[in-house]
């Protein structure tokens, strides 16, 4: 992957090149090997107004006459491209895939970002009102803290542990720790979510080689990539305390791994929001429901103190959120976590989980890694 924050100077196919050149050189390919190339992107299309991106990326990498396809999952982008690589090999219908996700959001003002974020929205609905997702998260962390008694400071807990987390990421935007005060003292972005409690605007990329003839220093299995779709609307949401999508890509990455959730040494999930990273652990069956956010702020997801170790990577709290880059930067992560070279190293890491959320739950992927013996 590349750093995650601002790079004023690159294009999207420039970030995208410089991911895919050190997955292939890590997995030991040369591009001539690659049979397809799958790019998830977001706001390229709308805040760039660039598309065929993907065939404009093959190009850079030299790749010849290969079949190029962009998937579009607002922040789940990235998941889906993995995905889509791993159906073509199990398909047999490549051997070798090269997976890329690509963002570049802070060429353009924030009000646009803004815009183009909400894109995600179902737009005769939410859109219409004018929602934003700082909104929509906030409805979410009010509903929690309605069913659940969940307190200002458990969600301030979150980005205290992640950007703790960070610090010692090289290629995370946010190195630097926030304490409780800072947190809930910041400035209110929705109530109640203040500015520390959401994830930056970024640019980066992340890429990963996918392939049924693997080799290289350490190949990672697959053990499951699953995708599933959930309520694109507040309207459609029976409970704004659950992410559908969640429950059911992870219940058949469980039952297609044949691992449960207790069984995961470490996980990558989508904290676009301090309030995310409470829902997922419980959607994903990590901590029990209504619960989570007192166990996070007593320490059970935090490297080196609890028994699960949720986003030591920092997260999207920390590393920053180019939002078509994030689900293959957390597989980044989690090989680095299964080869045993991770800065958050955790101990005798065998089995791997990456969760991506897409919209208001609208779509999300999970997938299960695990370590070559």
């Amino acid at each position: 992957m590349t750093t995650f924050g601002r790079h004023p100077d690159a294009t999207i196919v420039d970030l995208a090149e410089e991911a895919a050149r050190k997955a292939l050189l890590d997995a030991q390919v040369d591009p001539a090997e690659i049979d397809a190339l799958y790019l998830g992107n977001f706001l390229g299309q709308s805040l760039q107004h660039q598309g065929v991106l993907a065939s404009l990326i093959a190009r850079r990498l030299g790749l010849s006459n290969v079949p190029t396809t962009s998937v579009e999952g607002a922040c789940a982008s990235a998941g889906i491209a993995l995905r889509h690589g791993v159906m073509a090999t199990r398909a047999n219908m490549a051997s070798t895939v090269l997976c890329i996700g690509a963002e570049l959001l802070t060429n353009v003002d924030v009000a646009r970002v803004t815009g183009g974020l909400a894109e995600a929205m179902e737009q005769q609905t939410d859109g219409a009102t004018g929602l934003t997702f700082p909104g929509f998260f906030g409805l979410v962390a009010s509903a929690h803290s309605a069913q659940y008694g969940t307190t200002r400071e458990q969600l301030a807990a979150v980005p205290v542990k992640n950007r703790a987390h960070g610090v010692t990421n090289p290629n995370a935007m946010f190195k630097k720790p926030v304490s409780l005060g800072d947190v809930i003292g910041a400035r209110p972005i929705a109530d109640p979510l203040n500015l520390l409690d959401c994830s930056p605007i970024s640019d980066g990329a992340a890429a990963a080689v996918v392939t049924s003839r693997p080799r290289g220093d350490q190949p990672l299995d697959i053990l499951a990539c699953d995708q599933a779709s959930g309520p694109a609307a507040v309207h459609q949401m029976s409970s704004l305390t659950t992410f559908p999508a969640t429950v059911a890509a992870a219940e058949r990455a469980y039952k297609q791994a044949g691992v449960g959730a207790d069984e995961i040494d470490v996980i990558e999930l989508h904290d676009c929001f301090s309030i995310a990273e409470i829902v997922d652990c419980e959607d994903l069956g990590l901590l029990p429901r209504g619960h989570a956010a007192a166990l996070i702020a007593e320490g059970a997801t935090t490297y080196g103190v609890g028994d699960i170790v949720v986003n030591p990577s920092g997260g999207l709290l920390s590393r920053g959120h180019p939002v078509g880059a994030t689900g293959l930067a957390q597989i980044h992560e989690l090989a680095q976590q299964l080869r045993g070279v991770a800065n958050n190293q955790v101990e005798d890491a065998e089995l791997a989980l990456a969760h991506n959320l897409g919209g208001c739950g609208a779509t999300a992927t999970v997938t299960i890694l695990g370590a070559r013996s």
